[in-house]
């Protein structure tokens, strides 16, 4: 009688998911656990559910990299409708009025140019009240549902570009392709929201597509029905942390001494870096701490 057969065990690594429309982050982590078999599955950072576009997955062990990742920087194209803005400052809002043709007829290139420089570089963001952002250890958007009125802070965020790609002029409202790239914490609704305001003609976010975050792009990305015939990693572990930290390769004797526990000299890299041993087997994760190495993460036993 032959034994049935045993699962093979998975491999850690990233997978860089291109998120379809309609999914919360939660429905693609749940999805890639059944594609690739384990329960070890875990996301870095959210897209909204109307979103499509980068979300990065760590599976196994690679999740211990999950909140190290400097993710601090993301690019997105996205569609900006003038004419009316929305209770969510999205397409999925309820609509806060109507739009008037003539005054959307009134609103010149120039003046659109002129909203969107405003809005570029370092500026002071009030994020949508439907926001993740917590008051008082409870989401924006949670409150917002239990019928609360919400008033968040405005709070520092950086848009390094904000590119006008196209505009499409009608009499029920101007739709303005742009490229948005900007820190983390900055959110393109409320890019549209203030643009909208700021013309007097109101404005939310009709489409938002996330084509970078970090140093991960759509390149690395695949669909989860490309997924579910090819359940590969993006990058497996050595890949990932080569990708996403600075490098540094240990002798053995230093592998060794790693292994036991003790701490190494500073390697003199600023933020948190790749520790690598002689065969290229990524290891831990670490940081400098005066003249010695502290790890931060361990990845594998040398």
């Amino acid at each position: 009688m032959s034994r049935p057969s045993q699962r093979q065990p998975v491999a850690p690594g990233l997978l860089v998911v291109d998120k379809a429309p309609g999914m919360t982050s939660h429905d693609v982590v749940a999805r890639v656990r059944r594609i690739i078999g384990t329960r070890k599955v875990g996301h870095a950072g959210t897209l909204d559910p109307m979103a499509t576009g980068v979300l990065v997955l760590g599976v196994e062990r690679a999740t211990k990299l999950l909140g190290h990742l400097a993710l601090d920087r993301k690019t997105y194209l996205a569609t900006i409708r003038l004419g009316a803005g929305t209770t969510t400052d999205d397409a999925e809002g309820e609509f806060l009025g109507e739009p008037d043709p003539a005054a959307l007829a009134a609103v010149t290139d120039e003046a659109i140019a002129a909203g969107i420089a405003a809005l570029t570089g370092a500026i002071e963001q009030v994020p949508s009240s439907v926001s993740a952002v917590k008051i008082d250890g409870k989401r924006a958007y949670a409150r917002v549902r239990a019928g609360e009125d919400v008033q968040i802070p405005a709070r520092p965020v950086t848009v390094f570009r904000f590119d006008l790609l196209g505009t499409q002029r009608a009499e029920d409202g101007i739709d303005l392709d742009v490229m948005v790239d900007c820190s983390s914490g900055t959110y393109v609704r409320a890019l549209a929201r203030d643009l909208g305001a700021a013309l007097g003609v109101g404005g939310h976010l009709a489409a938002l597509r996330r084509t970078r975050v970090g140093p991960f792009d759509l390149r690395l990305a695949r669909t989860l029905e490309q997924l579910e015939t090819d359940p590969a990693l993006s990058l497996d572990m050595e890949g990932a942390v080569a990708a996403a930290f600075p490098r540094r390769d240990l002798g053995k004797a230093e592998t060794t001494a790693l292994a036991h526990g003790r701490k190494l000299p500073a390697a003199g890299i600023e933020g948190t870096y790749g520790i690598f041993d002689p065969a290229g087997k990524a290891v831990a994760l670490g940081v400098d701490e005066g003249t010695t190495s502290r790890a931060l993460v361990v990845l594998n036993v040398p």
